[in-house]
Parts: structure tokens; sequence; C-alpha cells
């Protein structure tokens, strides 16, 4: 556990040694914002509650989240410096881990400056506080999904550019799993498939944590998603390393 910590506190510092924490913090909170107070028509519903805030965020996460990932591993393997942090006294799976933790942290900590939004809708009204700690906890596992769907795609290849796109593409197939126009078509051609898509589908567990409503069985599927692609990541880091 010691080496994992090592690991995730030189990945989350590193963040903030560059530009690239300020501007991935400034771009999610201007789009939440707008996102929430604009389009999500805040102020015309008339009711006092994260709703529109919360309906947004798994897009939001989708684009960006990609962004963060993108350089976990194919950095490491474009300068070389993979093989000097595999040849430390760590595992690989403690390093898949370590970055992993490093980057779930810096969600978390964009997730906690969004405080104001929370603070304009106790000051408009009596929100229901369960429904939003609720919320907060379903972002932060969707979060965590599309982060280690982002790792195993950037220890897919060395360019990052190539690892976004990757990530990108099959974090939407998760988010759109259970739309109508996905599952629509997927029943007129196998049943079967459509019934997997919906079960697989991130943003449909999610709505559940919207709502107030944490099951075990949320849990156990997020645990469960980002266990799996951790899992892949660290098998792709040991087949690529020497690329």
């Amino acid at each position: 556990m010691r080496n994992i910590l090592i690991i995730a506190g030189r990945e989350l510092a590193a963040y903030f040694a560059t530009p690239v924490a300020t501007v991935f913090i400034v771009i999610f909170l201007i789009l939440q914002g707008t996102l929430t107070f604009n389009l999500g028509n805040f102020f015309d519903r008339g009711q006092a509650d994260l709703s529109p805030f919360f309906s947004f965020l798994p897009w939001v996460f989708l684009l960006l989240v990609p962004a963060i990932t993108m350089r976990l591993w194919a950095e490491e393997r474009r300068l070389g410096t993979i093989e000097l942090l595999l040849t430390l006294p760590i595992t690989q799976a403690q390093a898949v881990i370590g970055k992993f933790l490093a980057a779930w942290a810096f969600c978390a900590i964009a997730l906690v400056l969004t405080f104001p939004i929370i603070l304009t809708v106790r000051y408009l009204g009596d929100p229901d506080m369960g429904v939003i700690v609720s919320g907060y906890l379903g972002a932060l596992l969707v979060a965590g999904a599309f982060l280690s769907i982002g790792s195993a795609m950037s220890a897919l290849t060395r360019n990052q550019v190539i690892a976004f796109v990757l990530g990108v593409t099959v974090c939407f197939i998760f988010a759109a799993a259970s739309y109508p126009l996905v599952t629509d078509f997927l029943n007129r051609n196998t049943p079967l498939m459509a019934e997997i898509a919906r079960r697989l589908a991130v943003v449909d567990r999610y709505q559940d944590f919207t709502r107030g409503l944490i099951s075990l069985r949320d849990l156990v599927f997020f645990t469960t998603f980002i266990a799996f692609w951790l899992f892949l990541t660290t098998v792709l880091v040991d087949q690529r390393k020497a690329d």
C-alpha cells in the first residue's frame, strides 16, 4: 500500500507542477457552470436541486477525463521512462493503481471546487443534501470508470492524441449504451446484445445516484468495472513496455 501511495503522490504532484491542472479545472468549472445555469435552465426551473448539474456531468467528464489519462502511460513510453519506473521495487499493478488513484484524486479535487453551486442552491431554497451527496458519489464513480478506461487506452499507445481519441470513443460507448437509439438498433438485430448494453451502461447506473439511491448492485458494478479496466491496463503495460 505504501508503494501505491508513493506513486499516487508523485503523479498528483506532477499534475500541479504544470499548467495542466489549472487548465483542466478552469475548463471543467466553466463548462459545468455554463451548462448548469444556462442550458440547464437552473433559475427558470423553480426547484432548489442540482439535477441540471448532475445531468451534464458525465458528458463533461467524457470529454475531459481522457485528457487527464492520455499521458499516464503514453508519455512514459514516449520518453522512455517506463523502463525506469518499472525497475523500481514496485509491481506493475502497484504502478497502475497508483497512477489511477492520482488521477482520481485530481478529479475529486475538481468536483470539490464546484461547491459554490451547492452554496447557491442552499441560498435559493432547501435542497435535499442526501441527494446531493449521493449525486457527488455517483459522479466520482463515473469519473473513476472513465479514468480506468482512459488508463487502458493510454497503455495501448505511445501517442497521446491517439490515447485521447480512443479514450473518448470507448467512454462514449459505455456512456450511451442504454440510450434508445442504441438499444433499439441492437434489439432489431441481437436482443441479447441490447440487454448486455443496458447492463453495462455507466450513465444508466449513475442515474440512481442522482436520485439519492445508493444500491449495493451499482457499487459492485462500478468497483468491478474499474477493476477490470485496471487489470487490462496492467496486462497492456506488461506486453508493451518494451515497444
